[in-house]
């Protein structure tokens, strides 16, 4: 897949780039990254992005005309023309909240290209009339949307075939499947004292999944319920959730 950032601040993205699964997705030929500087697309000799907003106030707003030369540059300035398969992103605090469902969806795409807010904002002209989606990923103020967009890109980038080594790990993830992931631990089997659960050195495969799944989904009852809501459940899966819930009532 293709993904574009356009950013006024370019150099934050070269040393992330080239480390993790971002570095293995671009060197497989998985994922191309094309980092735009909103600068260039100036008309003025300081090189402009922002101005005071309309009706006074703190803080400065960026300004549409570079945002939308960036994209006519691309071809994507009119929204109705767009390929298929394209997909222009605005990061906002008032955007719909990222999540992994999103990020399956827009793993699958051809080109995603995600333009960073700052300031106090962008001219809502752009979310109005250029972009197809704001989003957010979480409940606080960062000074750019430059980090969101990383965040954003390792997401994507671990979601492309053959990136990570085994994707059956990337299935078992926390909210891929809907819930919490269960606990897992390695060598040695006991330290200081702490030792691990006795069905995870058992040998025994059936009992090792079914008590990986009753972890999870301990885990996802006891610190995300609300991920219970639009889970996949089988009819064991709720046997165990009734169960937890007598539990609960048990020790109030």
């Amino acid at each position: 897949m293709k993904l574009t950032l356009i950013t006024i601040f370019p150099e934050f993205f070269p040393g992330p780039f080239g480390d993790g699964m971002i570095r293995v997705a671009r060197e497989k030929g998985k994922l191309d990254v094309n980092v735009v500087n909103l600068r260039d697309f100036t008309d003025d000799p300081h090189k402009t992005v922002d101005d005071a907003p309309f009706g006074g106030g703190p803080g400065m707003v960026m300004k549409i005309e570079p945002v939308l030369r960036a994209f006519e540059s691309m071809g994507l300035a009119d929204r109705a023309a767009r390929p298929a398969g394209t997909r222009v992103l605005l990061t906002s605090p008032q955007g719909t909240r990222f999540t992994q469902s999103k990020a399956i969806e827009w793993a699958a795409l051809d080109h995603v290209v995600i333009m960073c807010g700052r300031y106090k904002g962008v001219d809502e002209r752009v979310a109005e009339h250029l972009v197809d989606e704001e989003f957010s990923i979480g409940d606080f103020v960062l000074s750019g949307g430059e980090p969101a967009a990383l965040v954003v890109t390792d997401a994507l980038a671990r979601l492309q075939p053959d990136v990570v080594g085994c994707f059956d790990s990337v299935e078992s993830d926390s909210f891929h499947s809907g819930l919490l992931d269960c606990a897992y631990y390695t060598r040695p089997a006991e330290f200081r004292g702490w030792a691990v659960p006795d069905v995870l050195m058992s040998g025994h495969h059936a009992n090792i999944a079914r008590a990986r799944r009753e972890e999870a989904l301990r885990r996802t009852f006891e610190r995300r319920p609300d991920l219970l809501e639009h889970a996949t459940l089988s009819d064991a899966d709720r046997k165990f959730l009734r169960a937890l819930e007598r539990e609960r009532g048990a020790r109030s």
